[in-house]
């Protein structure tokens, strides 16, 4: 099964769990089991009409899935993907 990281901020909705593996053919199949498995999870991943949010980030090794073939990204045993959340703040002078 394909390894999903779990960033610090949402390790509180996968029991702690830094790493979790998932089954899924494709990024988006797997992403839809880890909410499925930790539905605390989905409103932070997703849009209420089912759409991974903006401002989740998620890469097959070092390969962001949307310059891939997006959700549909096939994913194999062994692979591991990571969701990094974008970071914004800070003031701009």
């Amino acid at each position: 099964m394909p390894k999903i990281k779990i960033p610090t901020p949402l390790r509180q909705y996968t029991a702690g769990n830094s790493e979790v593996e998932v089954g899924g053919a494709t990024a988006g199949e797997t992403l839809g089991n880890l909410a499925s498995e930790y539905p605390d999870l989905r409103q932070h991943l997703y849009t209420g009409d089912g759409k991974l949010r903006s401002f989740v980030n998620v890469y097959k090794g070092d390969e962001d899935i949307r310059y891939l073939d997006g959700a549909d990204t096939e994913v194999s045993e062994g692979d591991e993907l990571s969701i990094i959340p974008s970071i914004a703040g800070g003031r701009c002078k």
